[in-house]
């Protein structure tokens, strides 16, 4: 999918994929017109989560047949040099495989909006930066980025792609190595099941070369916070908006779905996308199980402009 041109209209933006709007069914159609109801005339606040990229071939965690998986936590990578080890292996394959993606229609819906004026920011869960690369510009990642890694030491940071150099010079032939061997499941965060257990015990992994400390990839584990200043910056994107829409994130953890209970509270109307049951239903002003790609192309098709009142204080009464 190539970068949203600026500038295209929303019309001109849902042209461009008719086979999208084809393939939706006519319940589908009816629930999205409900949707843009709902939305129409009010600056918007966006939450995607991971289930936006799946159609950019990128695993959902919690989707409608994802494998069961358990993820490293963070207290696991601190505390074991073996685990960072195992980490670290499996992320040179993952890494490769998640900097190929590309954003999807749904990806470029969004930045669409954006050009328009119709959102006071996005907030994803996700680490791929496809939203980046789609054309969005005023966006939290919530969760961090994949395309970086952090010195846990002194915080020094650095592209993944350099690490990337230094892991191949220290394991030269490792992914070739691992692919022969097996690759049978890749993850949204960068993560992939290596079959072969010596793979993983030689593996040798890279320290920061400023300091010789323990790297990190600078995106937030589980069990690890999300920093205050980007959630503060997330909260006031709600704040400023007249209506929250959520995108493929089933809400799960508290780091998304307190941005669903925030909206709620202050009266703010709040549509969920996503495939299955979420945990913030209960907080839904409308809840549709769609695709969010054909979902979201059809609201930046239809959506109207915004009056420039609107524009200027961020939402509306309604």
């Amino acid at each position: 999918m190539s970068n949203v041109t600026p500038g295209v209209g929303m019309t001109g933006f849902a042209s461009q994929d008719p086979a999208l709007m084809e393939a939706l069914e006519p319940a589908e159609v009816a629930g999205l017109q409900e949707a843009h109801g709902v939305l129409a005339g009010k600056r918007l606040a966006v939450l995607t989560g991971a289930g936006l990229s799946t159609d950019s071939g990128i695993p959902d965690y919690r989707g409608p047949g994802s494998a069961p998986r358990k993820p490293m936590t963070y207290q696991e990578f601190v505390r074991s040099a073996a685990n960072r080890r195992r980490y670290w292996a499996r992320n040179h394959i993952g890494w490769s495989h998640l900097r190929r993606a590309n954003p999807n229609v749904g990806h470029a819906a969004v930045a669409a909006m954006e050009q328009r004026g119709l959102l006071s920011g996005l907030i994803t869960q996700n680490v791929d930066r496809l939203h980046e690369d789609a054309g969005s510009v005023n966006v939290v990642d919530l969760h961090g980025r994949f395309d970086q890694v952090i010195c846990l030491e002194q915080g020094h940071t650095f592209s993944r792609k350099l690490l990337a150099a230094i892991l191949e010079e220290l394991n030269p032939g490792f992914v070739q190595k691992a692919v022969e061997a097996g690759v049978v499941e890749m993850a949204p965060d960068a993560d992939a099941t290596v079959e072969d257990p010596e793979l993983i015990t030689s593996f040798v992994v890279a320290v920061c070369p400023v300091c010789g400390a323990t790297l990190k990839p600078d995106f937030v584990y589980f069990g690890e916070n999300v920093p205050k200043d980007r959630v503060q910056r997330a909260y006031g994107m709600v704040d400023d908006a007249g209506a929250l829409l959520v995108a493929g994130s089933s809400l799960t953890v508290m780091s998304g779905l307190r941005f669903v209970r925030h909206a709620a509270k202050a009266g703010k109307p709040v549509v969920i996308i996503n495939r299955g049951i979420t945990r913030g239903d209960e907080f839904a002003t409308l809840k549709l199980d769609l695709g969010v790609s054909g979902a979201l192309s059809y609201l930046a098709g239809h959506l109207p402009d915004l009056d420039q009142a609107e524009r200027s204080i961020g939402h509306s009464a309604g």
